[in-house]
């Protein structure tokens, strides 16, 4: 099977839906497809050719006056790799796709990756869409995209080619007892929450010095919202306690230092993150948005807490920094039923969803070609 990604970039920045995009790419072609990526490029692209993918720059803008450019640089694209299946990552990629060529050969899938974004209903332009949990489907229903057009595939990271060929982690020097947080510094993962969680386990902690040595909370990665989160630890007056390390490329060592991995979100459509600190054996506390309860097996996998509730999700952190028996626990239950969250079991349920698309074009076509030439003859049989 030919198989072209289409997506904005292939940058090493954190970006979920890249993440996702690079390592579905890579497993197909490691099964023997013939996969090209289509991007602006990044630091991925050295890993795209050590698996054989062929990446083509296309740029992907959503500035109306580039989309004649876009358009036929995605025609050539057609033209000289003449894929079975387009795969589109972004809206700009749905949109070129359905409107670049429109006697086309392919099926084109979409997956929404953010339900968040006004435009993840332009989907609809996909033979076949994909949501990336059952919580993302709900909400293209909502919007009025049947049952009958769409799938869902839940994001997995276990297994991922972006980190396994590179060295095994080590585990770092972190302070403990530690909890960690791998997220971009964006209000919709709620690090403040989890900023004003932590400052209530550091009062209660205060007390307990005998049996909890002072914890202390490492932040790792960036965003538009860093220094806002920064002042906000100042203000808290948590920020001794409190480790912004910025961007990190390869989390596991973090992953394998941490006595407690939290993610307070507010919206999460499929976090790859859950899947890694599930992979390292991290005990976690999360909340309960999006696609994290499908990633967390509906708790028992993880603690899950409600969004927006600081005082909760401290609670439910003190009872695992404090209490060793339950930590570990969770730890062990988080490695259990990996293949759920595998990129192997990912890329496998997107063959069968093209094997799927493909099928029923040709069977569409063939109606159209019978319907064609009835509708050509007279009564008479005529021409």
């Amino acid at each position: 099977m030919r198989i072209v990604h289409l997506a904005n970039h292939a940058q090493t920045i954190g970006n979920g839906t890249v993440n996702m995009m690079v390592d579905l790419a890579c497993v197909q072609a490691r099964m023997g497809q013939e996969v090209v990526v289509a991007s602006s490029g990044g630091g991925f692209e050295p890993l795209l050719r050590r698996h054989g993918i062929t990446h083509i720059p296309l740029q992907q803008s959503r500035q109306p006056w580039r989309v004649p450019s876009m358009i036929a640089g995605f025609n050539r694209l057609i033209d000289r790799f003449d894929p079975d299946i387009v795969h589109a990552h972004m809206m700009t990629g749905a949109l070129i796709s359905r409107f670049g060529s429109m006697r086309r050969r392919f099926a084109l899938v979409t997956t929404v990756h953010q339900e968040l974004q006004k435009s993840a209903s332009l989907v609809r332009a996909g033979d076949r869409m994909v949501a990336v949990s059952r919580a993302v489907a709900e909400d293209l229903a909502a919007r009025g995209i049947g049952p009958e057009r769409m799938s869902i595939v839940l994001n997995g990271a276990v297994g991922a080619p972006r980190l396994v060929l590179r060295p095994a982690a080590r585990p770092l020097r972190l302070k403990h007892p530690n909890i960690v947080c791998v997220a971009g510094m964006y209000r919709r993962k709620g690090i403040a929450d989890l900023l004003h969680a932590f400052a209530l386990v550091l009062e209660q902690s205060a007390h307990e010095r005998e049996f909890l040595p002072a914890p202390h909370l490492y932040l790792v990665g960036d965003g538009p919202d860093r220094s806002s989160m920064e002042a906000l630890a100042v203000e808290l007056g948590i920020a001794p306690a409190v480790q912004f390390t910025g961007f990190v490329a390869d989390a596991r060592p973090y992953f394998a230092s941490a006595d407690v991995f939290a993610l307070l979100s507010r919206q999460d459509p499929s976090p790859l993150v859950i899947a890694e600190a599930r992979e390292a054996g991290c005990a976690i506390v999360a909340t309960r948005v999006g696609g994290v309860p499908e990633m967390l097996d509906d708790g028992a996998a993880g603690v899950l807490v409600p969004a927006g509730d600081p005082a909760q999700a401290a609670a439910r952190l003190h009872w695992l920094l404090i209490d060793g028996q339950a930590r570990g626990l969770y730890a062990a239950r988080a490695q259990q039923n990996l293949q759920r969250l595998s990129v192997e079991r990912v890329s496998g349920e997107y063959m069968a969803i093209y094997q799927h698309t493909l099928a029923e074009r040709a069977s569409m076509r063939h109606r159209h070609m019978t319907l064609d030439a009835r509708r050509t003859r007279a009564p008479d049989g005529a021409v």
